[in-house]
């Protein structure tokens, strides 16, 4: 995970390494991606936004086995009572939903089957190894890199709080109750990135292991990169779309 960007050569101070966290997502988080710019913008069509949804799907589906990966490989009862409020957020509880069946409304409220999208059938293979890669890199790498990987919510909340707006302004057929997946989000990211960024900062002794957590932060950045890769190429130009894809119907 060391693709040539600058990396701790000597040991960071915990804010040091921080800002090192800042600036990967600074540079590469996806809301740069040129897929995201024309969603907020509002030059989407409907049928790309269907893909979008239907794709996405993909990988918020898998967000809280990646957490079970996670809290499993903890020792700690105080980490794992913190870490697994991220599965009861998205798989929800007794008393209500959770992100991933408020991202099938949100999947319905754009015109897709609940079925077909559960299914991912129609997934773009790219989206497939995408999400295949964040599995590997939490179940596979150092647990730190595991917990550092999800640091992109540091930068979620801000993404969140410019798309709701632009979607509800320029999508006449996109309303609040269609984006209602996104609103816990607003207070759920920034508390559970403050809580992994805690603890990367403590866990983080040595030049290694910040280096180590700067590494898995930008690929974590590109694995959510390569999925709009897959969507722009697919679906906006050049428009190749894989066998098997989600193939939208005429506008």
């Amino acid at each position: 995970m060391t693709d040539g960007i600058e990396t701790p050569a000597r040991l960071l101070s915990p804010d040091g390494l921080e800002d090192a966290l800042r600036a990967v997502g600074a540079e590469r988080y996806h809301v740069h991606h040129p897929f995201h710019k024309l969603m907020n913008a509002g030059d989407l069509t409907r049928q790309q936004m269907q893909a979008w949804a239907l794709n996405r799907y993909c990988y918020q589906a898998v967000i809280p086995k990646k957490d079970a990966i996670i809290l499993s490989r903890s020792d700690d009862p105080a980490f794992r009572r913190e870490w697994r409020e991220r599965i009861i957020d998205h798989d929800g509880d007794a008393d209500s939903s959770g992100g991933i069946a408020r991202w099938l409304h949100l999947a319905e409220g754009l015109g897709l089957e609940r079925d077909r999208v559960i299914s991912q059938e129609w997934a773009l293979p790219a989206t497939r190894f995408a999400v295949g890669a964040y599995v590997d890199l939490v179940s596979n790498h150092s647990f730190l890199v595991a917990v550092a990987s999800s640091l992109t919510e540091m930068f979620s909340g801000a993404a969140i709080a410019a798309r709701v707006p632009a979607m509800l302004a320029r999508y006449d057929y996109i309303t609040e109750d269609t984006l209602a997946y996104f609103k816990p989000r607003l207070h759920q990211a920034p508390r559970d990135a403050d809580f992994a960024l805690a603890f990367v900062k403590r866990m983080a002794d040595t030049p290694q292991k910040q280096e180590a957590a700067i590494g898995a932060l930008r690929t974590k950045c590109d694995i959510l990169w390569a999925q709009l890769d897959a969507l722009y190429s697919a679906y906006v130009e050049p428009g190749h779309i894989p066998p098997g894809a989600f193939r939208p119907a005429p506008a």
